[in-house]
């Protein structure tokens, strides 16, 4: 039986594939890949920041795109995201600052989000009167 793997394809020829930052990380990074491999700056209004990537999620999984711990703990947020096994589009990470952080700039490159990788569980919804 083959092992299931998450293909990427590079959308831009700067784009970073994601990757480990270490053996027992659970999420791969992110990395931001801005068009013209300039910035953008954060503030509290959310911003899409591309990867460059588009990825072929097996079936019967989802990858769920999470903030960074080392980000969150500077003020910046990355709203949960699914990517479905069927969306073939660019991976696209909402960013925003919160509490007292004033702007942030990222750069070509930066890591943004991680991606983390989780079995989907295959049950029927079943209406009953009681629980």
């Amino acid at each position: 039986m083959e092992r299931a793997a998450l293909k990427v394809r590079r959308l831009r020829p700067d784009a970073v594939i994601p990757r480990r930052a270490t053996p027992g990380s659970t999420g791969f990074d992110l990395f931001a890949c801005i068009e013209g491999g300039g910035a953008v700056t954060l503030d509290a209004n959310p911003r899409l920041i591309g990867t460059g990537i588009a990825i072929e999620v097996p079936r019967g999984y989802d990858v769920q795109i999470r903030p960074r711990s080392g980000l969150s703990s500077r003020g910046v947020g990355v709203t949960l995201g699914t990517v479905d096994s069927d969306y073939r589009g660019e991976v696209m990470v909402t960013m925003y600052l919160f509490g007292r952080a004033a702007a942030l700039t990222v750069k070509n490159g930066d890591r943004v989000a991680q991606m983390v990788i989780g079995r989907v569980a295959d049950m029927p919804v079943i209406e009953v009167e009681e629980l």
